[in-house]
């Protein structure tokens, strides 16, 4: 059940120039709080911004209440946000979603992002190497300049690949080229996606084709995180021209089977 909290900023990390990694004081939504879900932040008292801001959850230590969520400044908003300081209280309410990473049925899973699309991957596959499962992890980046969390997320997993487009750092070409040549050799029971829109619709339709179980966390405009402002819907494969089905990310995701949602 989602709480509204002022979680206190005991952390705060600046990744990049514009990446900020804050973590909280927040036990009441950590001890519900799930890989996959997400959170809405007010970012100030006054009348503007009004809206609050969707953010993953990037990592939690329960037995300790801390939340961690990383996030990009990309306007008013989160211009607000990265200027918090340590000791300052901030406005919380999660955890939410309904749609969750889930791996119980699988032992070797292959974690794929893309840019800032990496930050919900991580809770996943932290928790999924601690319970024994085979974890391979392909992430994908412009370029030098734009990669992150390398190390962290080299710790949680069996297997890194890191790309740049630009060939400036690691590997050059794509996240997904590298997920296909493992999945070719029968080492992938089921993949799980967050990123940019191509990548989630090039690896949607890649696990399709190959028949493999595939979950994608969507990034939407998620103003209230409860269903109320109908602004985050995405149209499911049941759709048709004559009778559009759509579902509500906040609701009924973030996390989705790929097959049963068209993007």
């Amino acid at each position: 059940m989602p709480v509204q909290l002022k979680a206190k900023l005991v952390k705060k990390e600046q990744l990049k120039p514009d990446i900020f990694k804050f973590s909280v004081e927040a036990p009441e939504i950590v001890k519900d709080a799930k890989q996959g879900h997400f959170i809405e932040i007010r970012v100030t008292d006054n009348v503007e911004p009004f809206l609050r801001r969707p953010i993953s959850i990037y990592n939690m230590e329960k037995e300790k209440g801390i939340l961690e969520f990383i996030f990009q400044v990309k306007g008013k908003g989160t211009e607000i946000l990265s200027k918090k300081t340590e000791g300052d209280l901030i406005d919380i309410v999660g955890p939410l979603g309904y749609g969750i990473f889930k791996y119980d049925n699988y032992q070797n899973i292959a974690v794929i992002g893309g840019g800032i699309g990496v930050f919900p991957l991580y809770e996943l596959s932290k928790n999924a190497k601690n319970d024994g499962k085979n974890v391979s992890i392909y992430l994908g980046f412009r370029s030098k300049d734009f990669v992150v969390l390398e190390e962290e997320f080299k710790a949680v997993s069996d297997k890194l690949v890191l790309t740049t487009d630009d060939g400036t750092y690691a590997e050059k070409g794509f996240a997904i080229d590298f997920l296909k040549q493992d999945v070719e050799m029968g080492k992938i029971d089921c993949i799980y996606a967050c990123g940019p829109l191509p990548m989630l619709k090039a690896v949607r339709n890649y696990a399709i084709e190959k028949n493999i179980p595939c979950q994608i966390s969507l990034e939407e405009k998620m103003a209230c995180g409860m269903g109320v402002c109908l602004g985050c819907a995405v149209k499911t494969a049941k759709s048709s021209q004559d009778n559009p089905e759509y579902w509500h990310v906040c609701k009924a995701g973030p996390v989705f089977e790929a097959k049963e949602v068209e993007i």
